[in-house]
């Protein structure tokens, strides 16, 4: 049994839609971020010193940290679903490329939109500068109906978690052809139980 420490609406709901695809058996604990603590009234910062979400504990009792580290993991733990390709390959390493730009270009590009002391003027700047960040996550999904092909893969899981933030929480639009994809994603079985499991819709 694995154990995803989450918070509604943060990215832990990527290595939660992976979990699902990939068939292992988990469970959900929600943490309360601001306080740090657990439902049971520990402290998270024991589970995770870093003090953020996500965290994945695995069967043998160890603590994995940070998204792109984790669900190469879980897909590693079931290679029959297809979520990654084998280690070693060219093609793993593109999917890495892939997971870090999600993670650093879209994901922490958007960091400082959640800064109450943002000025409009810099938040003007970030959007524009994102806005070419978005066009390149199009040019990549083309006209394929997932970002690596024919198959749902762990991009696309980290993907509807950066654009659900860029429409729900910053009240941004996607290119006409992101959007289609994000609502091709919201309508996956494991997608959908991952938002009801947060009480949140897409």
């Amino acid at each position: 049994m694995y154990t995803l420490y989450f918070s509604p609406g943060a990215c832990s709901i990527n290595p939660q839609i992976v979990l699902r695809e990939a068939g292992l058996p988990f469970e959900l604990v929600k943490v309360d971020l601001r306080a740090k603590k657990l439902p049971d009234g520990g402290s998270y910062l024991d589970v995770n010193p870093k003090g953020y979400v996500p965290a994945l504990r695995l069967p043998d009792g160890s603590v994995l940290t940070e998204n792109v580290v984790m669900v190469q993991y879980l897909a590693d733990q079931a290679p029959d679903a297809q979520l990654a390709p084998a280690n070693g390959t060219l093609e793993r390493l593109r999917l890495a490329e892939l997971l870090v730009f999600i993670t650093t270009e879209l994901h922490k590009g958007m960091g400082p939109f959640y800064n109450p002391l943002a000025s409009a003027e810099l938040k003007a700047s970030l959007t524009e500068r994102l806005g070419l960040r978005w066009g390149y996550l199009e040019t990549t999904l083309g006209e394929k109906p997932f970002l690596v092909g024919d198959r749902f893969g762990l991009a696309d899981a980290y993907a509807f978690y950066v654009m659900r933030a860029w429409q729900r929480v910053h009240k941004q639009t996607l290119p006409a052809k992101l959007a289609a994809y994000y609502a091709r994603l919201a309508e996956r079985p494991s997608v959908k139980a991952s938002l009801e499991a947060e009480g949140l819709t897409a």
